[in-house]
């Protein structure tokens, strides 16, 4: 079991060798992040621009037009925060071919404390226009999301968290698709990233008291193949939305646009109620904010009287 972070950084090595454009530009955390990685195997391709995200954002700009494919490595928060202008301006209205690896992203790096944590990237950058927003759930799904990003045309934010989680059950990768990860009944849990894996757990949880409650994972927020999840959704009576992210603009924003406008569902969205992250370890902030699996399916069975 390896963290996205490093199924990212292996990812890089093996594309270096096959796209020779591909150049990786670091913000002083390159251990961290793991694109050390690729600076070990094409040191003449990698450049380090320190703790000076606006400007590696520029450079990377630049260098995108001049014809190279320029990942960025830093910290999620100061991609979607502190370099946001040159994001918008240089990069996403120019349509620059620039792929950000958004490392540490999401509530679980509590270690790091809450000025390094990022509950609202996803909400920033999925209204970014342009700008294509991936969430894998596994290292096998960032490793395809790395590939097809490297060789999409336009600017891609790709969201990696710090630690090892458990994967998916294996299933085909289509550019777009939802993948629906457990059949079930009239409650469908919808889920993105590493959050995924504990909420097909809570789904686990919920058969054992009776409750059949099918799993869908949007490892794709944009791009994203609407008809397929409508499909998916099929027979849905109530829906669950759940992310370590903010409530306000992530997952469940994306869900409820969509099912309001073309089929009206009872929408439940878990994840952090308008606050910022906190520092403590993972497990204490999943219980805290109600993303354990224990905590999803309680709130599950607890909501479920008003079905």
């Amino acid at each position: 079991m390896i963290s996205l972070r490093e199924a990212w950084g292996k990812a890089l090595v093996e594309l270096g060798r096959e796209v020779p454009e591909l150049v990786v530009l670091d913000g002083d955390l390159a251990n961290s992040t793991r694109a050390d990685l690729f600076d070990q195997a094409f040191p003449e391709r990698f450049l380090q621009m320190g703790i000076a995200e606006q400007n590696l954002v520029g450079v990377a700009a630049g260098l995108a037009h001049s014809g190279l494919i320029p990942w960025l490595s830093s910290f999620a928060v100061f991609f979607t925060h502190r370099a946001l202008d040159p994001l918008r301006m240089l990069v996403a209205q120019t349509e620059a071919n620039v792929k950000i690896g958004a490392g540490y992203a999401g509530l679980l790096t509590g270690r790091t404390g809450k000025t390094h944590q990022d509950v609202e990237d996803l909400a920033i950058m999925r209204a970014m226009p342009k700008m294509a927003v991936l969430a894998p759930a596994d290292p096998e799904e960032c490793r395809w999301m790395t590939r097809w990003a490297t060789f999409h045309l336009g600017p891609v934010y790709l969201r990696l968290a710090r630690d090892p989680e458990p994967d998916l059950p294996p299933a085909p990768l289509v550019p777009g698709r939802p993948r629906l990860v457990r059949p079930g009944g009239s409650i469908a849990l919808v889920s993105t990233g590493v959050q995924s894996v504990r909420t097909l757990e809570a789904a686990r949880l919920l058969a054992e008291a009776g409750v059949d409650a099918r799993v869908i994972h949007l490892g794709w927020l944009k791009p994203l193949d609407t008809e397929a999840l409508l499909e998916m959704l099929e027979g849905v009576e109530w829906v669950v939305t759940v992310e370590e992210h903010s409530v306000i603009g992530g997952l469940g924003g994306l869900i409820a646009e969509l099912l309001s406008a073309r089929r009206p569902t009872r929408i439940l969205r878990i994840g952090i109620q308008d606050d910022f992250g906190e520092s403590a370890s993972n497990q204490a902030l999943l219980e805290r904010h109600g993303l354990s699996p224990n905590k999803i399916a309680q709130r599950v069975l607890e909501e479920r009287i008003w079905v």
